[in-house]
């Protein structure tokens, strides 16, 4: 019986997350909203026809590590070295700004610290991809802001991992305090730096050896076994799994099966990244947004996406550079997406905060991730 549910799961989870997402796809969004969406319309807060089993979970787990692994994949290690003072810059501000502003926000609502550092590390996170994808359809991924702002999002992607690092290791001992953060801090950035120094001198024999096996799919199975390998080391570590697979994304890409390994993940990625999407709004309990319930949260979500939106609009305040544009590097900025996304599940998942507030962090992500493509091309249009 739990097999027959889990299949008939995965049917329903598959067929509306890529009906919403051509929906979304159709109207110039992202296909993650619609998959986002569509896990709110089937989950057990709307018409409750899939529950979130441990298998559909475990599945979404390793959706969510594959992404990051593919996030790894497409970033170029070497660019993100070399991309300069001002991009570190931007996405400094662009970090930093949001973390203030969600803490003080919670603070001054009366939640406690550890609540306040989970939603202030929410707000720092910004999609690279959405951005990309609109740069990329205006034909302006040559143009001196969006190398800017496309360097600054993968930098801020980085720092924002290290956050969520550590973050969800004060989470497990319960509170918050400088020593512990600087700990998790100093084992996160150690992590990350031993992780891409080892792996870039053994990845290229790897590939090698990989290149001389005839077994079909070898490639691609050593290519996961390694993520998955750096996924665990980091969990033994106390950091988040998602690190190891990002670190293993950004080592492979400088091999020079990259581009082969990249074509490999793809499908898998397509039949799994959906999956975390989708019960990550299961988990939304569209009730608690109601305006008119006592315990609301619409109007938290409605305060915490214009101060998402205005703080990482500040980012572009730190360019510097003569002849850059600001604004649309503060609005490309802007759109959170899937990293939001996994900064509030990981705050549900380690009970920091409870549904009301996590349907209120989707909310955030969500419009930040709707408002940013159509600004985005009326200012280069403008």
């Amino acid at each position: 019986m739990e097999v027959r549910e889990l299949l008939l799961g995965l049917v329903l989870v598959w067929l509306a997350a890529k009906v919403a997402g051509e929906g979304m796809e159709r109207i110039g969004q992202t296909a993650v909203l619609g998959e986002l969406l569509a896990g709110v319309i089937i989950g057990p807060g709307a018409l409750g026809l899939v529950h979130e089993s441990e298998a559909l979970h475990a599945l979404a787990e390793l959706g969510v590590l594959i992404l990051l692994f593919e996030v790894g994949l497409e970033s170029d290690l070497g660019e993100l070295l070399h991309s300069g003072v001002q991009s570190a810059l931007v996405a400094l501000v662009g970090v930093v700004a949001p973390f203030a502003v969600g803490f003080g926000i919670m603070r001054g609502l009366g939640h406690p610290p550890l609540v306040a550092v989970f939603v202030g590390a929410t707000l720092t996170a910004t999609s690279v991809g959405i951005t990309a994808r609109v740069l990329a359809d205006l034909g302006r991924l040559q143009d001196v802001a969006a190398r800017v702002v496309l360097g600054a999002a993968v930098v801020d992607d980085i720092l924002g991992l290290l956050i969520l690092a550590v973050v969800t290791g004060v989470a497990q001992t319960g509170g918050v305090s400088l020593s512990a953060v600087a700990l998790l801090s100093a084992k996160a950035v150690a992590f990350l730096v031993v992780a891409i120094l080892v792996g870039i001198r053994l990845a290229p024999t790897l590939v090698k050896w990989v290149g001389w096996m005839r077994a079909r799919g070898t490639l691609l199975v050593y290519s996961v076994v390694f993520a998955v390998a750096l996924a665990v080391v980091a969990d033994m570590m106390g950091l988040a799994t998602i690190i190891g697979a990002f670190a293993a994304g950004l080592v492979l890409a400088t091999t020079e099966r990259r581009e082969h390994i990249e074509e490999r993940i793809k499908p898998v990625a397509d039949l799994l990244v959906p999956i975390f999407f989708v019960t990550v709004g299961m988990k939304v309990q569209p009730a608690m947004l109601n305006p008119f319930a006592e315990d609301a949260r619409l109007g938290i979500a409605i305060l915490l996406t214009a101060a998402a939106i205005a703080s990482k609009l500040v980012a572009g305040l730190a360019v510097y550079q003569r002849g850059v544009r600001r604004w649309p590097i503060g609005v490309g900025m802007v759109p959170r997406g899937e990293v939001g996304l996994i900064f509030a599940g990981a705050g549900l998942a380690a009970g920091v905060i409870g549904d009301d507030l996590y349907a209120a962090l989707i909310v955030v992500v969500m419009l930040t991730t709707f408002v940013a493509p159509p600004w985005l091309k009326a200012l280069y249009r403008a």
